[in-house]
């Protein structure tokens, strides 16, 4: 029995996450210390009350370990999912309001962030779901039930104002992707992304311009006639790209939006493709089809997004981000200063306790979302490294043992988690490099709070057990 309880357990992932918390741990010390507080148990200070968070998060880690039958997972899976969501929905009447955003609740001293545990209670129930008998993700009822099984939460999240937590829905796209979902649906998304930041930091003739070119070369390449295909792109990319001065020359009063006489260019071709080759590859055309027709209203509608969608912070950092707009003492100062603190620390650090940008406080929420600066500062490159080495390492780790697995739901959850840590770190530590834009989001394990230390722990120690039971099989 002690070997089932120990021997089996898988080591190198309880490694990872102690270092990850106890990094974190040692740099939020560093990010708010001062002289008064010396003490890094002092519990008046972040430090020592994330001290008693990681406490706890161990105490729940072995509970789950050693007193928490496995088996409830699966079963109660389907009630979580829904208290969840009840919660969700309560915290934006009954919560209190933190950052322009009702996602906290408030009992005294202690805050309650429902998003947080969401992560867990979706990943249990969409294994619940895919890992039945009958479960098919090309079928449409199981394809409808799985979208809203994500959906449904991300957009109640969305409604409290929290994109940076709903944003992390999106990464349960890996998770489908190794269920069988083909790979159109990832290349599609990158696409929307392409088009939707080409058509705000350049013009929507510009995304129109990329939409038709990487269509023909797709079509050029199943058809396999991609040179003359690229025989048409090339002289019809130009026109479109020279159509604005050319109608300024010609007509410069001619009611007709530059745009939309572009895409009147674009039918030409397209036509002549369905009509070439509507009998050869069929199915690939359709797909191509209805991809190109989102794809364009994608583009005619980014500016109604931004504008009406997205909120004033938001569409601030993004335009910073994307260099529309430059305001280093407003929106853009978080970044500014982070990329400054980061640069700072060189190859191996200004050293422990001696980061400059952080005695002076110039970085906000250095202690939470913008932890990975301390990083940076006072360990350099050397420590940066190590600490990315370490969450690719998790990451990687969660895959290949998720691979392992003989339980579908196991493995379905494995992938689930691996996602999770996947979107958290690389949304963090992308926007403190601005890379991507700041949206509020916590570094797994070495961000300050016990929501997050806690579902993160929760997260991942749920998977340890899961893992320990394959070996019973």
């Amino acid at each position: 029995m002690g070997e089932y309880k120990f021997g089996k357990m898988d080591i190198p992932l309880v490694v990872s996450w102690l270092l990850l918390i106890f990094i974190g741990w040692v740099n939020i010390f560093a990010s708010i210390y001062s002289e008064e507080h010396s003490s890094i148990f002092d519990m008046s200070q972040r430090y020592g009350m994330q001290f008693i968070w990681i406490i706890t998060a161990m105490v729940l880690a072995v509970c789950i370990l050693y007193v928490l039958n496995p088996k409830i997972y699966s079963v109660l899976s389907p009630p979580i999912y829904f208290f969840v969501c009840i919660l969700l929905v309560a915290v934006i009447f009954l919560g209190k309001e933190v950052n322009g955003s009702n996602s906290w609740f408030r009992f005294g001293p202690v805050s309650f962030q429902p998003a947080e545990i969401s992560k867990i209670s979706t990943s249990l129930f969409l294994a619940h779901l895919m890992s039945k008998y009958s479960f098919k993700l090309s079928r449409p009822r199981d394809a409808i039930s799985v979208a809203l099984a994500i959906l449904v939460p991300m957009a109640i999240i969305v409604m409290e104002k929290e994109t940076g937590s709903a944003l992390v829905y999106c990464g349960f796209i890996f998770l489908l992707y190794r269920e069988g979902l083909s790979g159109w649906f990832l290349i599609f998304g990158i696409l929307s992304i392409v088009l939707f930041v080409v058509t705000l930091a350049v013009s929507p003739l510009a995304a129109l311009i990329i939409l038709f070119v990487l269509s023909g070369i797709v079509n050029g390449i199943y058809t396999r006639r991609l040179w003359l295909h690229l025989a048409i792109l090339i002289p019809v990319a130009t026109l479109l790209g020279f159509l604005p001065a050319i109608m300024n020359a010609v007509a410069p009063e001619f009611p007709v939006e530059v745009e939309y006489m572009a895409l009147v260019l674009m039918a030409i071709p397209v036509i002549f493709s369905i009509v070439k080759f509507s009998g050869k590859r069929m199915k690939h055309l359709k797909f191509l089809i209805t991809g190109f027709i989102c794809s364009i209203i994608l583009v005619f509608s980014v500016q109604f997004i931004f504008n009406n969608i997205l909120q004033h912070h938001q569409r601030e950092r993004i335009e910073n981000l994307l260099g529309i707009k430059e305001d280093l003492m407003g929106a853009g100062y978080n970044v500014h200063q982070s990329k400054i603190a980061i640069g700072s620390g060189g190859f191996t650090g200004k050293g422990f306790l001696n980061g400059t940008q952080t005695k002076f406080d110039f970085v906000p929420e250095q202690s939470t979302d913008f932890i990975f600066c301390t990083v940076g500062e006072e360990w350099g490159f050397i420590g940066s490294v190590l600490v990315v080495g370490i969450y690719i390492f998790l990451i990687t780790r969660l895959i290949v043992l998720s691979e392992r697995q003989k339980d579908r739901f196991t493995r379905i959850y494995g992938y689930c988690v691996a996602s999770c840590f996947f979107m958290h770190f690389f949304i963090n530590i992308g926007m403190t490099m601005g890379l991507v834009p700041v949206i509020g989001i916590p570094l797994p394990l070495l961000s300050y709070g016990g929501s997050s230390l806690w579902s993160f722990t929760i997260l991942l120690f749920i998977f340890i057990k899961l893992d320990m039971e394959r070996w019973r099989y």
